[in-house]
């Protein structure tokens, strides 16, 4: 247990956005703060991963504690790769739970669609190990993913229509959420017939570049939600150190601990939010965390068991397929859908009260994984 609860949330619009970084940054954070009636903020903790390299901007934990008025208090910007926004919140939680400070001001941003798709892509790959040899030999996190998309077809009876399978329930979750990058509806066969990025991972299969931010309002002071249990750990950076490429062992061992924190197994979780950079990790996500046998994820996508209305909804938000992947928000933005499920008002909100939910953000390709469990009280 944390004793740490939500108070806040603040999402702007993910996509091709003409806002800045910081534009979009305060906006998140002015809708988290006004959600949680403007309370005393005693620290900000902020998630971003290539501010400097591709917008120029850094500092951006000052510029919110300044811009926003909140004063002379700590403040601190969080780099894990895609896993920013989800430490920066487990900094945050961590400042809480040491008693240093009551209230904390969580929030993650990210400015991509401004700059050329070669300049993304190679800040992007600083989330690997640039001094191995498989980088210098041309591994890029598609040619990751889609080695382990292969073997697992090597395994299993699985197929490419699984991953667009995945793809598909994620679109049409981003197509009833306001926020999402895309709104537009798609088929099976047209995921199944896009252009491949990297065999077996067609454009559809792959997360996109993506602006936006979103922040989150974390107090001692008790509300509807707590936040149960958080994880944090680390796991290989090289494809090469792997001991089984169809394991990603960090999203396993962050969500064992978590469960342990909370008291709780994956049997207990009742809606889900899942870092899909790829089609084929959802499909892995839902097999480390416990939620399916391994290699039997794909039988659970093929039964539509994770679907909205399914025994184990995931990514209702659209997931970062569908709702966007500005990688430094990516985390908060999983924990502002999940507030909303358990609120009773999220896009695509699940059967019933959802009492229980879990958020998991990975960084590069198993770097570090987080796991936050929040639940409603």
């Amino acid at each position: 247990m944390t004793g740490a609860y939500v108070h806040g949330i603040g999402m702007t619009k993910f996509g091709k956005l003409e806002s800045s970084l910081k534009e979009l940054l305060l906006e998140a954070c002015t809708e988290a703060l006004n959600d949680a009636g403007r309370p005393k903020i005693d620290a900000v903790y902020v998630g971003n991963f290539m501010g400097g390299s591709i917008s120029n901007q850094e500092i951006l934990g000052a510029i919110v504690a300044n811009d926003l008025g909140l004063g002379y208090i700590p403040s601190t910007k969080v780099e894990g790769a895609c896993a920013s926004g989800g430490i920066a919140l487990r900094q945050g939680l961590l400042g809480i739970m040491s008693g240093e400070y009551d209230t904390v001001l969580v929030a993650g941003a990210e400015k991509m669609k401004h700059a050329q798709t070669a300049d993304v892509t190679q800040a992007i790959n600083a989330a690997m190990d640039t001094t191995t040899t498989e980088k210098h030999a041309g591994l890029t996190f598609p040619g990751f993913f889609g080695v382990l998309a292969n073997r697992y077809f090597h395994e299993t009876d699985a197929t490419k229509e699984h991953l667009a399978r995945v793809a598909l329930k994620n679109r049409q979750n981003g197509v009833n959420n306001p926020l999402a990058q895309f709104p537009k509806p798609t088929t099976l066969e047209e995921i199944m017939a896009a252009r491949m990025i990297t065999d077996p991972l067609g454009l559809f299969d792959c997360s996109p570049m993506t602006d936006g931010a979103a922040a989150v309002v974390i107090s001692r002071k008790k509300s509807p939600i707590h936040v149960r249990a958080s994880s944090q750990v680390s796991g290989p950076t090289k494809m090469q150190e792997a001991v089984n490429l169809l394991s990603i062992p960090a999203i396993g061992e962050s969500g064992r601990l978590a469960y342990e924190k909370a008291g709780l197994g994956p049997e207990d979780i009742d809606v889900v939010e899942i870092h899909d950079c790829f089609s084929m990790t959802e499909i892995i996500a839902i097999e480390e965390l416990g939620f399916y046998k391994p290699l039997e994820g794909w039988k659970a996508i093929e039964e539509g068991r994770t679907q909205v209305h399914g025994e184990k909804p995931v990514n209702t938000s659209g997931g970062l397929l569908s709702r966007g992947h500005p990688i430094g928000a990516t985390g908060i933005a999983q924990v502002y859908q999940l507030v909303r499920q358990l609120r009773g008002n999220a896009a695509n909100q699940v059967d019933g009260m959802p009492r229980i939910a879990l958020a998991q953000n990975l960084g590069g390709t198993g770097s570090y994984s987080t796991v936050h469990i929040l639940e409603r009280v």
